[in-house]
């Protein structure tokens, strides 16, 4: 029997909180909130180190990022790991990659580098790769890649990325509709990533309409205003070629035969807690949207809708290889989540999955600035940077981060249980950052 295709559809600084099925109202997302009714939303899933190449190093390899050689921005994962495309390869897959890469190693200050070409050595094993390393301009983007064995030139897209991808996805889904090779898809898009800039027919909401959250202060409301009304924008563009993607899996009959997962590999502030962009651990940064649809339920147990587990970074390629029956390999570290949206042994599984998430910034090798954090399924969240205490919030009670409780003496016998819990994370994968003294 063949085994099911996959297709990750991968955007990027797409907040966890910006969709409809996670209640902004800002936002109209009904593609994606179709996929959280019909398959499998896991709407506490988590960043394990919100910025971009670090999460996707581990998101290929399911390695944290002290385990693998991506450990800042614009680090190089060495072509030596294995990822996740030589375990598809080894078992009978096509591995495609479609969009954006950003592994390479290219530094921004070397030059534009959306117009330098990745070596065909540090494009992973994968049969089609047809990319660019970075990208912030959507209606001035330029791939290359391979097919097959055929070399492809640096070449522009004509329409806004995120449509343009797309399209080149449903060409190749289309093709290989009777091919009795399953495939691996990765479509990669930029957007929602600044600048916000969208097609007009999706710019619904003026500045002045938006309901921001709590934690933006008047300080910093018109930026964020004028940012939100463009990221909405990008992100109802996003929800319209899921919907594209899903409406031809249906016209192709090929959706019972293909999982689609939909995520993104950190949020973005936009002016909560006073600052805008990632790399800090706060909700809005650090929360992402996780969706699993398609793909008929093999065992299902009648669970469709909101999972409260913690998702996290390292999670995504052991619970891919769940989908589609694959073991998951001793050298990723990530939990295979795949019950969750098949059913199969799953409650044996559900008894094994993790409590608590660990999430991490290296940080800069200069300033040294670094901070480590967990998230427990309790709705608990505990951080600190080398200097000592940062963070502590009780997320049931203050879900917008606006009272810390790190320093409250009337909860510093929590604060030495969340420490502890994430003392047992470092030493479990094997980091070694220092914690502070109680």
């Amino acid at each position: 029997m063949k085994k099911p295709n996959v297709i990750w559809f991968v955007c990027d600084q797409m907040r966890g909180q910006a969709t409809g099925y996670n209640g902004d109202p800002n936002v109209f997302t009904p593609n994606l909130d179709n996929m959280a009714i019909c398959g499998a939303a896991f709407s506490q899933a988590v960043s394990g180190y919100p910025l971009c190449c670090p999460f996707r190093a581990t998101m290929l390899t399911g390695r944290y990022a002290h385990n693998h050689s991506v450990k800042i921005h614009e680090d190089k994962l060495e072509p030596s790991y294995q990822t996740l495309a030589d375990t598809f390869n080894e078992n009978g897959y096509e591995t495609i990659y479609l969009g954006k890469w950003h592994l390479a190693g290219f530094k921004q200050r070397e030059g534009r580098v959306s117009l330098m070409t990745v070596p065909r050595e540090d494009r992973f094993r994968f049969d089609t790769w047809i990319g660019y390393e970075n990208n912030n301009s959507q209606w001035d983007c330029h791939l290359h890649g391979h097919e097959g064995d055929t070399e492809i030139p640096h070449f522009k897209l004509i329409d806004y990325e995120t449509d343009a991808l797309t399209d080149m996805a449903l060409e190749r889904i289309k093709a290989r509709k009777d091919s009795d090779k399953p495939f691996f898809m990765v479509v990669s898009v930029q957007p929602p990533h600044v600048p916000c800039l969208a097609p007009p027919e999706h710019r619904h909401y003026q500045a002045q309409q938006l309901e921001l959250r709590p934690n933006v202060s008047a300080k910093h409301e018109e930026q964020a205003r004028f940012d939100l009304s463009g990221y909405y924008a990008q992100i109802e563009n996003i929800d319209h070629n899921v919907g594209r993607i899903m409406e031809l899996l249906r016209t192709e009959e090929m959706i019972d035969d293909t999982h689609l997962m939909f995520f993104s590999d950190h949020g973005d502030q936009m002016g909560s807690q006073g600052a805008f962009g990632k790399c800090v651990p706060y909700e809005e940064s650090a929360r992402v949207p996780f969706l699993m649809g398609g793909g008929q339920p093999m065992n299902y147990y009648g669970r469709a809708g909101k999972n409260d587990c913690l998702m996290n970074h390292v999670d995504i390629a052991p619970t891919t290889l769940g989908l589609c029956g694959i073991a998951t390999p001793d050298w990723m570290e990530g939990f295979d989540y795949s019950h969750r949206r098949t059913g199969v042994d799953f409650a044996d599984r559900v008894h094994q999955e993790p409590d608590s998430a660990f999430l991490q910034l290296i940080g800069d090798r200069e300033s040294g600035y670094a901070w480590r954090c967990v998230v427990t399924r309790d709705g608990w969240k505990y951080a600190a940077v080398k200097s000592g205490h940062w963070l502590m919030y009780n997320l049931n009670e203050d879900p917008y981060e606006q009272t810390n409780l790190a320093f409250n003496t009337w909860y510093h016998q929590k604060r030495c249980e969340l420490k502890a819990l994430l003392q047992d994370w470092i030493t479990k994968t094997g980091d070694d950052f220092p914690l502070p003294a109680d």
